[in-house]
């Protein structure tokens, strides 16, 4: 068995070859799987990111309506304190010249 024939020698190195062709071709495999983990990913980030994106609008979009709300109540607000305020006033005036507003009692 220690002596090996010329096609016995060329099958083991066509054998070698092809577990390194073989080798080869599952490192590439491997690579493209990776690529392809890798665009799958980024892909899903970018969704992921316009969905927050999204979201975060709509959120502001809330906020923003009732900080408006808000607004609205405050100045309302500052409206009548400022209007009793001149009504107070304008009825100390009239009391001053001795005229008084017409009250209905109910």
């Amino acid at each position: 068995m220690g002596c090996w024939t010329s096609r016995q020698t060329s099958n083991l190195l066509f054998l070698q070859s092809f577990q390194r062709v073989l080798g080869f071709k599952k490192m590439v495999d491997r690579w493209r799987n990776s690529h392809a983990r890798c665009l799958w990913q980024m892909t899903l980030s970018q969704r992921r990111n316009r969905y927050a994106t999204l979201r975060m609008q709509d959120t502001m979009g809330q906020e923003l309506a009732l900080a408006n709300k808000q607004l609205l109540m405050v100045r309302q607000a500052a409206l009548h304190q400022l209007f009793e305020k001149e009504h107070r006033q304008y009825q100390q005036e009239l009391n001053q010249m001795g005229k008084a507003f017409y009250v209905e009692r109910l």
